[in-house]
């Protein structure tokens, strides 16, 4: 303790396998450690954890503010036992107005927000970003077509059709007109609504003025819409510009942190979060940690409204300040339309909960039928799905999903590209086996039997001999202690028929309707979900693939001569060597190659 930095850092109390047990921030990084070392005053968390601590290892930053942002940082990436941890970490969806063409166009947008435009947003959730786009592009007509497919334009597309673009490709609209509808569009995303409604009623008026009713009923339409877009997205009466509302509920040691997300005057939605935590933790003390989390790889609004006093708050602020170029301001309201904002955001969180934990329950008990079922020696927290796919065996994919208390866990699939070259075309078995010493393998090597990443029960799609090449790859692992079950469709793929197998134990069928047989059901229809998926995705993209790319030496000039001289890949397929040569750019070497390659089997 006596070489330990008397300045800021991040340490990490690591358990017996050198797995993170917590990581935190100091400001005095001896001090911290010191208070850990006292024999009294600690909560039983505190306590169970410095219990399993058998070592520590410290980061010295060069301020607190610096060991703030690498305490999230490492939080979300260690995962640490007694840590509040943000389980749900998806990015949200935005509204685009790109500026990197001289068409700008409008569409929605997920991850970095690199390319030059305005953005409008975060949204909730897709389906609010998508109503909410549909109804913009009937306001202001703007493209949402991709560049490249503007460019290949030669007559207006349906959205032209249905009142939903201005169609600049084909020059139905000038270029001054279409400039004009952008910045109307811009106003909107910048939140200056009115004027825009303003503009709309002036040229309305006017063309009315002047017996021009058709150009006067479509202003009207666009009024029509940008009133419903206004109403859709909640405009706010409550003076919140740009903010984000966060509240916490907390009951039977869970808790849910609803967000509610305010962007140009208007209320864009709202999303619950049920963060991982000790029950003995405070609300105040999992909302601190979330928020840290929660801005650490997004955008941050310039003020942050929340339930409870967070101590560290103006720590917070100062960091994400310092991350976003402008001042942050994380408050708790107290009274008037702020605080009453708060309170509707902390009933949702109070319902969200109730919600969530009556789900719970239910989840739970199916997990304890599983276990009674399969003679598991307590509920699984982790179950692991396989299933393959393959078309008469190409293209063949395995498959694996993961299910736990709280469903499924979507960040957990993985996908299995076969790549064996010993595996024949449509063997089951080989392609179990080899997705088997991959998964496990690896999970052998990287992970103890502490980790979260560990299953507690694996299943797999099929019957006996499946089930026996997984059982033989957990066998050569050294996992053979990994319960493992098979499940077989019914005679004629009947639901409700699914016979199981196990290992040293005979084969059985459950009763038909069965709350425990539906849910197994599930897990299996999301395995084949998920399998099938990755099989088509790999299978359109063989498709989309064309003969020439195949040939060693033809890039895309090369490509593009030999399409525009034949005018298809099986044009060129069919072509005489000396046509070959004649096409511009393709040397006589070249051609001999391409010639070589479709006709290597003549005899």
């Amino acid at each position: 303790m006596a070489t330990l930095p008397s300045g800021p850092g991040v340490y990490r109390m690591l358990d017996e396998h050198g797995e993170a047990l917590y990581v935190g921030k100091a400001k005095n990084l001896k001090n911290r450690v010191r208070a850990y070392a006292r024999p009294t005053g600690h909560n039983n968390r505190i306590l169970r954890m410095i219990d399993r601590t058998r070592a520590m290892e410290f980061i010295r930053t060069e301020t607190e503010t610096d060991a703030l942002l690498l305490e999230a940082n490492l939080i979300k990436k260690l995962k640490p036992r007694y840590n509040v941890l943000l389980r749900d970490d998806k990015s949200f969806p935005y509204i685009l107005l790109a500026d990197d063409h001289a068409v700008p166009q409008l569409y929605k947008h997920r991850g970095a927000r690199k390319r030059p435009g305005s953005y409008f947003g975060p949204f909730a959730s897709a389906g609010a970003v998508n109503r909410t786009l549909n109804t913009l592009q009937r306001v202001f007509l703007l493209r949402s077509c991709s560049d490249s497919v503007y460019e290949s334009r030669t007559r207006p597309c349906l959205l032209h059709q249905i009142k939903r673009c201005a169609a600049p490709c084909t020059g139905e609209i000038s270029t001054e007109d279409y400039a004009e509808l952008v910045d109307q569009a811009r106003q909107f995303l910048k939140g200056d609504s009115r004027a825009v409604q303003d503009t709309l009623l002036a040229k309305m008026q006017a063309a009315s003025d002047q017996l021009d009713f058709e150009a006067a009923a479509m202003a009207r339409d666009r009024i029509r819409a940008l009133t419903y877009v206004q109403r859709s997205n909640g405009i706010n009466q409550l003076d919140v510009a740009e903010a984000d509302v966060i509240a916490i509920n907390k009951q039977g040691g869970q808790s849910c942190v609803q967000v509610f997300f305010f962007r140009a005057g208007q209320n864009l939605g709202n999303r619950a979060y049920f963060p991982r935590h000790d029950k003995d933790q405070s609300e105040a003390e999992i909302l601190e940690a979330f928020v840290g989390q929660f801005y650490d790889n997004r955008p941050v609004p310039r003020l942050i409204l929340v339930s409870h006093k967070l101590e560290g708050r103006h720590l917070l602020a100062e960091a994400m300040g310092l991350r976003m170029g402008h001042a942050v301001k994380i408050s708790q309201p107290q009274r008037g339309d702020k605080a009453n904002l708060m309170l509707r955001a902390k009933q949702n969180a109070s319902e969200a909960l109730a919600r969530n934990m009556a789900e719970g329950t239910n989840q739970r008990r199916l997990l304890r039928e599983v276990a009674e079922l399969f003679d598991l020696p307590s509920a699984p927290e982790r179950i692991e799905i396989f299933d393959n796919s393959h078309l008469q065996g190409t293209n063949q994919f395995g498959g694996m999903i993961v299910a736990g208390p709280e469903g499924f866990i979507k960040n957990q699939y993985r996908k299995f590209n076969i790549r064996d070259e010993n595996t024949k075309p449509g063997d089951d078995y080989a392609m179990m086996r080899e997705v088997f010493t991959r998964r496990y393998g690896r999970l052998a090597r990287e992970e103890n039997r502490q980790s979260e990443n560990w299953p507690d029960l694996i299943l797999v799609d099929g019957g006996r001999g499946q089930l026996n090449a997984a059982g033989t790859v957990l066998d050569e692992l050294g996992l053979s202690d990994i319960p493992l079950v098979g499940v077989a469709k019914g005679p004629d793929r009947d639901a409700g028929r699914e016979r199981f197998f196990m290992r040293q134990k005979r084969d059985f069928i459950m009763p038909p309707n069965t709350p425990v047989l539906y849910y197994l059901q599930r897990l299996r229809d999301e395995a084949h979900r998920y399998a099938i998926g990755a099989h088509r995705a790999k299978r359109a993209g063989a498709i989309r693939q064309n003969p020439l790319d195949q040939i060693d030496g033809i890039g895309a000039t090369r490509k593009r001569a030999l399409l525009h001289h034949f005018g298809s890949a099986k044009a060129v397929a069919r072509a005489a060597l000396a046509d070959l040569e004649k096409v511009e750019g393709i040397s006589d070497r070249i051609a001999l190659k391409i010639y070589n390659h479709f006709n290597a089997n003549d005899d």
